[in-house]
């Protein structure tokens, strides 16, 4: 036996697609003891499932993906809020570093929330019906919002396979709608609660070694900070390989972010922004033009309102994250933001927007309120699949 040998322990999960992202999905009361409060214990744990901190950055020795699309986990359990049937915990492992970040959601894999909370039995059984669409309330515990996922049901059961084709993924699948509710951010890390930070709808952010930008500031979805793709050297046409094998890109991109989040009031110095990679994100939109999406699919400029690219964990994301896409949906109904600006200017309620996998509509509904913008929800389409279940293992000396 090989010296100082440890048993590994066993912890029931299941790993699932949802939207453009996976995730391993675990329930409160199957972690261990020490690891059902927040703390180091659970951080350990989470980061060993994932197989993270990986110098390699390839996540070999777990299940992770070694993108920030794959690099994730779910905790749930029922709700303890009134009129909520499940809580939701996301955990964005890093893939090199030994943390996880708790600051924001992920949207795409809200979408599998629903149909895991119904298939665990954490959504009480008298709310599910035989067949037509499970309405599950979910309390999103990051950032203290409701998400409504309306899951649909065939003999008692998600179904999960369907028509419904969501750019960025191979296979389609049956579809999911989410409504985020009031996604506005509260700021409980000291933002303001304002979904426009700064009180602007546009600000100047000065950017050592980049230059002065205009940016729209907007906590709706994540904190998000948007250009415009033509004042960083950008058409919004760009793929994964245009913006991720350029170090300088990255750095730049990084620096954005750095000092934006400081402006938006979630950091107090730019040296935080290393210990917050999942929030805020940027991102860079372009009026439509005509491009290719990574799968080769011409992606017309009649088609779509605007062109927006992301940034997720430091790298360009594959598609787009679907609490940015919130964001984008939001910006987009605001008359006077870049994204409404690059969209054309023009009241709206629904946007669809170019990303390098294709396209994505999204709605939302603003409205003035004392003087201040709000939006009630916005509104998008995803898909949810179970893609293994059973036990994940790892050593018992990691706790």
């Amino acid at each position: 036996m090989t010296k100082n040998a440890t048993q590994q322990i066993k912890v029931p999960a299941t790993y699932m697609r949802g939207g453009t992202s996976q995730g391993v999905f675990l329930r409160l009361q199957d972690l261990p003891d020490a690891c059902q409060q927040p703390g180091p214990a659970r951080d350990k744990l989470l980061l060993r499932i994932i197989g993270s901190p990986d110098p390699y950055g390839k996540q070999i020795d777990g299940m992770g993906g070694a993108t920030s699309s794959t690099s994730k986990t779910v905790i749930l359990s029922k709700s303890s809020k009134p009129d909520h049937d499940v809580d939701y915990l996301f955990g964005q492992v890093s893939i090199d570093k030994p943390f996880v970040d708790w600051s924001g959601n992920c949207g795409n894999l809200s979408s599998a929330v629903g149909s895991f909370a119904v298939a665990s039995g954490l959504v009480d059984a008298e709310r599910v019906p035989q067949n037509g669409t499970c309405t599950v309330r979910i309390w999103q515990a990051n950032i203290g919002k409701t998400i409504i996922a309306h899951v649909p049901i065939t003999d008692g059961l998600v179904q999960e396979t369907g028509d419904f084709e969501l750019d960025g993924v191979t296979f389609p699948a049956a579809e999911v709608q989410l409504e985020f509710l009031d996604p506005a951010d509260e700021g409980d890390d000291g933002a303001s609660g304002s979904m426009f930070p700064t009180g602007n709808l546009i600000d100047k952010l000065d950017v050592p070694g980049v230059g002065s930008l205009q940016a729209t500031l907007i906590n709706a979805g994540i904190p998000t900070i948007f250009v415009n793709a033509q004042d960083i050297g950008y058409t919004g046409t760009e793929l994964q390989d245009h913006i991720n094998g350029d170090a300088e890109a990255l750095k730049k991109f990084e620096t954005i972010r750095a000092h934006g989040a400081v402006k938006m009031g979630l950091i107090k110095h730019v040296d935080e922004a290393a210990n917050r990679q999942h929030t805020p994100k940027v991102a860079f939109v372009a009026p439509p033009t005509t491009y290719t999406s990574s799968s080769g699919k011409v992606v017309e400029a009649d088609d779509i309102d605007l062109l927006v690219r992301a940034m997720s964990m430091g790298k360009l994301h594959h598609a787009m994250m679907g609490t940015a896409a919130v964001a984008i949906g939001t910006a987009a109904a605001v008359p006077g933001t870049l994204v409404n600006l690059a969209a054309g200017g023009t009241a709206r309620e629904a946007v669809r927007f170019g990303h390098p996998s294709g396209t994505l509509r999204v709605g939302a509904q603003a409205v003035q309120e004392n003087g201040q913008w709000v939006v009630k929800k916005a509104i998008m389409s995803r898909s949810a699949r179970v893609l293994m279940e059973g036990w994940v293992r790892v050593p018992a000396d990691t706790l």
